[in-house]
């Protein structure tokens, strides 16, 4: 396992660009963004070119001869799908362009949003036949692929260990599987023993990860609270919360896990500008520790 970063996380940090933020934190991978008009950050931006549109191959060859030159690898590509947009047609083809654009960087993991518009007014079966129904569609599409599909237990749906149950054995395919975020479980209100024990359901089938940690008042913990209780004023840098880390890299990698511990300290908006380097290198530092120990 290594350290990666969201990209828009580190600069939110105050560093002037992606390299400078890796550099002065001492990891070299990024889980990159990338927008609908397949917009990606340059992880070393000039006024000529201050980001990338890989919408074409010689730009995606262009963007992975920069990132070697700069010497940043991407852990994962995320993006903000809707699998119940109005025009599904054109999010689908959003999703499968950008698994071959993975597939060219050799990025080994796209993290798909399990949130979908409407999805509270739908019944389970219902949103899981779906969402089922979309990831086949971008197999199908995909199939040459080797590149992992990691659905974000994120939002009400996502974090439902039912429903991703569900879809995950409707499309019964190896390459899906979650983008296990270590906090959003939590945020959504099970209590922390029950957390450790979904982490260790899903951790077979994790293919990517994002890390978060909330500090909830001690005689909340182990109750069931309602989804995303409190959770700004909670919220709070990695090494300060609730969830013991170290015991959940210990469950993926005993599960098999060897890829990206992907920093998303979301306490970040908390701090004053000045402190924000600084405590997204306490982080880093918490995860490389870790990391050593295990």
């Amino acid at each position: 396992m290594y350290v990666s970063i969201s990209s828009g996380l580190l600069l939110s940090g105050g560093f002037s660009s992606i390299s400078e933020g890796l550099q002065a934190l001492g990891i070299d991978a990024i889980e990159l963004g990338i927008s609908r008009e397949y917009q990606v950050v340059s992880v070393k931006p000039t006024a000529e070119q201050p980001n990338f549109i890989l919408s074409s191959d010689s730009v995606v060859n262009e963007y992975k001869k920069h990132l070697e030159q700069n010497g940043v690898r991407i852990s994962a590509i995320i993006m903000a799908n809707n699998f119940n947009a109005p025009d599904l047609e054109t999010e689908l083809n959003w999703v499968i362009r950008t698994i071959k654009i993975a597939d060219m960087l050799s990025i080994k993991a796209v993290r798909i949003d399990a949130i979908m518009s409407g999805e509270r007014d739908m019944p389970l079966n219902e949103r899981q036949f779906h969402f089922a129904k979309c990831m086949k569609k971008v197999l199908d599409a995909t199939s040459s692929s080797n590149v992992a599909l990691g659905i974000e237990n994120h939002g009400f749906q996502g974090n439902d260990p039912d429903f991703l149950d569900g879809v995950l054995a409707s499309v019964g395919s190896n390459r899906v599987g979650l983008t296990m975020d270590i906090g959003n479980f939590y945020w959504a209100g099970h209590p922390l023993e029950k957390v450790y024990k979904i982490h260790e359901h899903f951790a077979p089938v994790t293919k990517h990860t994002h890390v978060k940690n909330i500090a909830y008042p001690e005689d909340v913990r182990n109750t069931q609270r309602q989804l995303g209780w409190e959770y700004g004023k909670y919220v709070c840098p990695l090494p300060d919360g609730d969830i013991d880390i170290a015991k959940v890299v210990g469950i993926l990698k005993k599960a098999g896990y060897d890829g990206d511990l992907n920093i998303e300290d979301e306490s970040l908006g908390k701090f004053p500008q000045e402190e924000k380097a600084k405590v997204l290198k306490r982080d880093v530092d918490h995860i490389k520790q870790i990391l050593k120990s295990s």
